[in-house]
């Protein structure tokens, strides 16, 4: 639930964001997203964290990264960590929890209402600490993926659940390489 003269501040888990809604097979516009919120009350500030590779040439996700920077969205960033695991295998590490768990906290004092665009447990402390500061916390993820992307936890420690999979038709698209109609094209970064 949402009151129109309420203080709202997003914070996305831009990883974990990205996962649910492919297992939902869509994508997110952004724009829409935004929008949207904007829409259900006073948004404040909507921030993005992500990791980067920075020893690639070109990151797939650099023109996203670009395109909410200039277009309202507050970005963090870090440098993503390479490592080879037991088996040799080439893995990836940029996990962005506690830049987005100490935003949060700094940032409850000026808000009513924080979403979260998550489903990771991990966040489920932090859920708890924002609600003993008086700020109501809505956590956006799925349960319609096969596995669910939410943890149990963290949905029972949020005073609201969106499922994502019902926002689809006011901030989806078709993923990219589907078929695309022309407001979808013109909302892609």
């Amino acid at each position: 639930m949402f009151y129109r003269d309420e203080r709202l501040a997003l914070f996305i888990d831009g990883a974990n964001l990205y996962a649910a809604a492919k297992a939902l097979s869509f994508d997110i516009d952004y724009r829409l997203l935004r929008q949207e919120f904007v829409r259900r009350g006073k948004l404040l500030r909507a921030f993005y964290y992500t990791s980067l590779m920075e020893t690639e040439d070109y990151s797939p996700i650099r023109p996203l990264v670009d395109w909410l920077q200039y277009n309202g969205f507050t970005m963090v960033t870090k440098p993503a960590k390479e490592f080879t695991d037991s088996q040799g295998r080439r893995k990836i590490k940029g996990n962005m929890d506690i830049e987005l768990t100490v935003d949060a906290l700094d940032t409850a004092e000026h808000v009513d209402h924080i979403v979260l665009f998550s489903g990771d447990g991990d966040f489920r402390p932090l859920v708890a600490a924002l609600q003993r500061k008086g700020v109501r916390v809505s956590v956006c993820s799925t349960l319609r993926s096969q596995p669910s992307m939410i943890s149990d936890d963290l949905r029972r420690q949020a005073d609201n659940f969106i499922e994502l999979d019902e926002l689809r038709d006011v901030i989806g698209r078709p993923p990219r390489g589907a078929e695309t109609t022309p407001a979808a094209e013109s909302a892609q970064a």
